[in-house]
C-alpha cells in the first residue's frame, strides 16, 4: 500500500515545480525527495514525472494520479478535523509573507487574538517589500497589495485598497495645492519606493503619471515620513495614512483623482484543492478583521 507521506511529497513536488523547493517546504533534502518519488513510481509501476535539467512536468499517468491524490489529501485533513475537533485547533507552523509597512501596522497588532485561539500553532512571518515566490521559498501564504496577475496562485480578496494624493498642511501653505492634474508638474512629488508611475483614475478617465522629485529611496516608510513632514505630494494608501488624514497632519489634494481601483489587499496561496486548515483559519481571521469597509476607512 502506498505511503501517505509519499503522496504528500509527490503533491508538493508538483505544486512547487521542483524537488528542491518541495524539500525546503517539507524539511527534506532534494536527494531524499527524489528517492521517495522514485520509490513511489517503482511501487506503482508507472512514471509520474518527466524530469529535465530545467523543469519537472507530469506524465499523462502522473496528471491523473495527481488529481486523485489531491482529493485524498484534502479528504484526510477533513477526516482528521472531524475526528479530533481540529476545525479551530490547528497546529504546526504557518509561514507567511507580508509587505513591511502593512504587516507592522495591520497584522502585528492583531496577532494576539489569533494566537490565543490557536495556542498550538507557531507563526513564522517574514516582512518584505520584494515580490516573494511563495512556492519556491516554502511559504504557506502571502499577503499582497496590488493587481494580481499570477494565475498559478489562488487569491482571496481581503479588502479594497484606496490610494489618495496627499500632502502636509505645511507643504500646502508654502506651495499651494494643485487644482488640476497638469499642475502636478509644478509641484514637488515623492515617487513610490519602487519608482512606479502613479496609476490614477478621475474625471478624465485613467492615466499613468510619472512623478518627479528630489527623493529616491527603496523604503516606503521614508516616503511616508517625508510627506508627513511636508516634503511634497505623495500617492499613499488609506491603510497607511488614514490616521494622519483624520488628525489633520495630512490633507487630500486633487480629491477628484484617486489611485487605480484595481488594487486589492489579497491573501494568495498555492492550491485551492488542498488548503491546510491553518491557512484557511488565518485567512478567515484577516477577512473578518478587515472586511469590505476596513477599519482604517472608518
Amino acid at each position: 500500500m502506498t505511503n501517505l507521506g509519499d503522496l504528500e511529497i509527490f503533491a508538493r513536488v508538483v505544486s512547487t515545480g521542483s524537488m528542491s523547493a518541495a524539500g525546503r517546504a517539507l524539511g527534506f533534502s532534494a536527494a531524499v525527495i527524489s528517492k521517495r518519488i522514485k520509490r513511489l513510481e517503482d511501487r506503482l509501476g508507472a512514471r509520474l514525472l518527466q524530469r529535465t535539467t530545467r523543469q519537472i512536468s507530469l506524465t499523462e499517468a502522473g496528471q491523473g494520479f495527481y488529481d486523485r491524490v489531491l482529493g485524498i489529501l484534502a479528504g484526510l485533513e477533513e477526516a482528521e478535523a472531524y475526528a479530533s475537533g481540529r476545525s479551530s485547533q490547528v497546529q504546526g507552523t504557518l509561514r507567511i509573507s507580508a509587505p513591511t509597512s502593512f504587516g507592522r501596522m495591520h497584522i502585528a497588532p492583531h496577532l494576539t487574538g489569533f494566537m490565543k485561539d490557536h495556542p498550538d500553532l507557531k507563526l513564522h512571518i517574514v516582512l518584505t517589500d520584494d515580490f516573494t515566490d511563495i512556492v519556491a521559498e516554502g511559504f504557506d501564504l502571502a499577503i499582497r497589495i496590488g493587481e494580481l496577475s499570477d494565475s498559478s496562485l489562488v487569491a482571496r480578496k481581503l479588502a479594497p485598497v484606496r490610494r489618495l494624493l496627499c500632502a502636509a498642511p505645511s507643504y500646502v501653505a508654502r506651495h499651494g495645492a494643485p487644482t488640476e492634474i497638469g499642475e502636478l508638474a509644478k509641484h514637488i512629488c515623492l515617487p513610490a519606493h519602487n519608482n512606479d508611475n502613479w496609476k490614477l483614475e478621475g474625471p478624465d478617465g485613467s492615466l499613468s503619471y510619472r512623478p518627479e522629485g528630489p527623493l529616491v529611496t527603496n523604503s516606503s516608510e521614508i516616503i511616508r515620513e517625508a510627506v508627513i513632514a511636508g516634503a511634497g505630494i505623495a500617492l499613499r494608501s488609506t491603510w497607511d495614512i488614514g490616521r494622519e488624514l483624520r488628525e489633520g497632519r495630512l490633507v487630500q489634494v486633487l480629491p477628484q483623482w484617486e489611485g487605480s481601483h484595481k488594487l486589492t489587499l489579497s491573501a494568495v496561496y498555492p492550491s485551492r484543492q488542498f488548503l491546510p486548515a491553518k491557512v484557511r483559519q488565518f485567512i478567515d481571521y484577516l477577512a473578518a478583521l478587515y472586511g469590505p469597509v476596513p477599519y482604517w476607512e472608518q
